[in-house]
């Protein structure tokens, strides 16, 4: 399996370079490469993830697709064998792990659900007995599940870390209405994936959207309830109260925290069995979410 990090495609304009995508210029549409890197506390490491890329990008278009009925999303072409004859002799790059989208103004706001207290909404919970601008129910123990799902959006930051912002500040920069729309959406949009995505073994317990205005439309972007964009815990080891069995990138945060990397300093290269064990959560997520065998595109 060739391995993707940094993308060139000839004459054909990159005009991104973001942790994980790359994003190129066609026209009135944008192609969009998944690659193999992996990032974890806001630097990108230097191991590429086998697979990775493919099976992220082929996870996203599952979601795009099974909820379409509640939102417009940005894909016009999944299939790399129609797409411009011009990136035809980029096969063995683009296969399977690049889409055609339509140019959307992305909204610079990550719309985060939270389904269960963990991570950072833990922490602040601890202190305060709230979320964001949500006062919890006292007593929740770790990785509990929530009464209803939360919204809790954070700033999109170039570099370092996104920052939480309240409601009502989020309001007074996006406008009542618009904020209003990508809250209502979000919270649906995570409600219907994860009834399907139990039904599968997974709980999702947090995710994140992002959004885009299309010709006065506000449409979905970006990927949809990846490994990467989410927090997938499987459902048959869940206990509420400890550090719970994930299939997404906990797994390398977890290695990472335990090693003597300071987290300030270029990171350091990941073991070969943290490497194949990453992909292999991939894989399993892949395989429990769309149902289907993971063949090499």
């Amino acid at each position: 399996m060739k391995l993707v990090g940094n993308v060139e495609l000839g004459n054909i304009k990159k005009i991104k370079s973001g942790k994980i995508r790359e994003m190129f210029s066609l026209g009135d549409r944008l192609l969009i490469v998944t690659t193999d890197r992996i990032s974890a506390f806001d630097y990108i490491l230097p191991s590429l993830i086998p697979g990775k890329g493919i099976l992220l990008n082929q996870i996203s278009i599952f979601w795009f697709n099974y909820l379409s009925d509640v939102i417009e999303n940005h894909l016009l072409e999944t299939e790399f064998e129609n797409f411009p004859k011009e990136l035809k002799k980029y096969k063995e790059i683009l296969k399977g792990r690049s889409v055609l989208v339509k140019k959307a103004n992305i909204y610079p706001i990550e719309c985060v659900v939270r389904g269960y207290i963990t991570g950072s909404a833990w922490e602040e919970y601890k202190v305060s007995g709230k979320v964001g601008d949500f006062i919890l129910p006292e007593n929740l123990k770790f990785a509990d599940k929530l009464p209803e799902p939360i919204f809790t959006p954070t700033t999109k930051e170039v570099s370092g870390h996104d920052l939480a912002i309240t409601l009502s500040k989020a309001k007074k920069i996006f406008g009542t209405e618009v904020i209003g729309h990508l809250q209502d959406k979000s919270v649906e949009l995570y409600k219907k994936a994860s009834q399907y995505a139990l039904k599968k073994g997974i709980i999702i317990a947090d995710t994140k959207f992002e959004f885009g205005n299309f010709e006065d439309r506000i449409i979905i972007a970006d990927e949809v309830l990846t490994p990467d964009s989410s927090r997938f815990w499987f459902l048959e080891e869940y206990v509420p109260g400890q550090q719970q069995k994930s299939m997404d990138k906990q797994f390398v945060r977890d290695y990472l925290l335990k090693s003597t990397w300071d987290r300030n300093s270029v990171p350091p290269g990941l073991p070969e069995d943290i490497i194949n064990h990453t992909s292999q959560r991939y894989i399993d997520a892949y395989e429990k979410i769309t149902g289907k065998k993971f063949n090499e595109f």
